[in-house]
């Protein structure tokens, strides 16, 4: 609380505290992964994922490179088979012969380790599921694990895990410990329920296996298709890691969110309410339709939330009564106009109430058949503050 002199009277008044309305995100190692960092105070990372056949190798490199070309900064391949791991080196070579070198992270599952060890090879990048890189058979009699059974398999996740923490290690690469609520692993789910703190124990199983053979290139993902559950567990996640004095950058996304509007604001919904707790230093949008769709609305939640500016910043009220013309054909003109003006507010108002005000932090404003008095209100109101700002 601060306490002023009141203008009016000379009284001391005590006036409201002031909020802070920048984004503090959590503090984080720095991951790098080809020559992107996540994580350590960088920028939020876009990536997404292409849908060809690894196999198709000039399918694949076109994909990654169209990707690429409108801002995705990583991209994700999925390896089914030795086949497919075995590809990568072909896409990785013809992308840097006809483009560039691009970040890939390759996706591993079902008993990966042979698969995983040859990705390692030609990529930036391996992400593994814990619920599926050790395959559990189901016992359908079963009621409980022991905790004999529950460190068997543990031992056993161990083994298979360390030769691909070894190899990532000695080469300076990264991992992606991406657990899915969808396939959690019987003895998680036997012993935590389908909880967020059933993924949370499944990634930190993990981490600390990397943990024991000093590998600290890790990225952690615990993602669902449910908004609530995706928020609880990456929530939990957050504090846990602090607790235990972890700091792994988070990667962010609600799974099989859909298509369409809806598949856009689900996806919002769960990234932008982490991220605006300071939460997550990566996202993708997945959606299902063509990969490219995915991008700009990564971009728009980040721009959205202040933290990062890819785009012109428009303030153009909903319209009512109040506008005395067409305000959604005017923004239309003014945005097809300056929309490569990247970084700056554009502000469009029709309303004699809130317009002036409102536009009084964009950049430029465009108004139409407003009374002088109040436009000159927000332009003082601007002038004002850029006076106090150059003192």
């Amino acid at each position: 609380m601060q306490t002023l002199p009141s203008l009016e009277t000379g009284k001391i008044i005590t006036s409201q505290p002031t909020f802070d309305t920048t984004i503090k995100r959590r503090k984080t190692r720095a991951v790098k992964v080809g020559d992107v960092i996540i994580g350590g105070g960088y920028p939020v990372v876009v990536q997404s994922m292409i849908n060809e056949d690894t196999l198709d190798i000039d399918g694949s490199v076109s994909a990654i490179r169209r990707l690429h070309e409108i801002g995705c900064e990583i991209v994700r391949v999925t390896v089914p088979s030795m086949a497919h791991a075995k590809a990568l080196a072909e896409i990785k070579q013809k992308l840097q012969q006809t483009y560039r070198d691009v970040p890939i992270v390759a996706d591993v599952h079902h008993n990966g380790m042979k698969i995983a060890l040859e990705v390692a090879k030609h990529i930036e990048k391996v992400r593994i599921n814990p619920g599926l890189y050790v395959f559990e058979k189901p016992n359908t009699n079963r009621t409980e694990y022991t905790k004999t059974e529950f460190d068997e398999i543990g031992e056993k996740i161990r083994e298979t895990l360390a030769p691909l923490v070894v190899s990532l290690r000695d080469q300076g690469k990264a991992m992606r410990i991406g657990v899915n609520h969808g396939s959690l692993a019987e003895r998680m789910l036997f012993t935590y329920g389908d909880t967020p703190e059933g993924m949370v124990e499944s990634a930190l199983e993990f981490i600390r296996i990397c943990e024991s053979l000093n590998f600290y290139n890790i990225v952690i993902s615990l993602k669902a298709s449910r908004v609530p559950v995706m928020v609880a567990a990456y929530r939990l996640m957050a504090k846990r890691m602090d607790d235990l004095g972890m700091d792994y950058p988070l990667h962010l996304g609600v799974t099989e969110a859909g298509d369409g509007e809806y598949g856009r604001i689900k996806s919002t919904a769960g990234i932008a309410t982490l991220l605006a707790d300071g939460i997550g230093d990566t996202i993708r949008v997945s959606l299902t339709e063509s990969p490219e769709k995915e991008i700009p609305v990564c971009y728009s939640i980040l721009q959205a939330l202040g933290l990062r500016k890819t785009m012109v910043e428009y303030v153009a009220c909903p319209s009512c009564g109040r506008t005395l013309f067409n305000l959604e054909e005017v923004l239309h003109k003014v945005r097809e106009a300056t929309k490569h003006l990247t970084g700056l507010d554009i502000a469009v108002m029709g309303c004699i109430v809130n317009g002036p005000g409102e536009m009084a932090d964009a950049d430029y404003g465009y108004v139409a058949k407003i009374p002088v008095l109040s436009l000159c209100t927000g332009i003082g109101r601007r002038l004002k503050r850029f006076q106090k700002t150059k003192g």
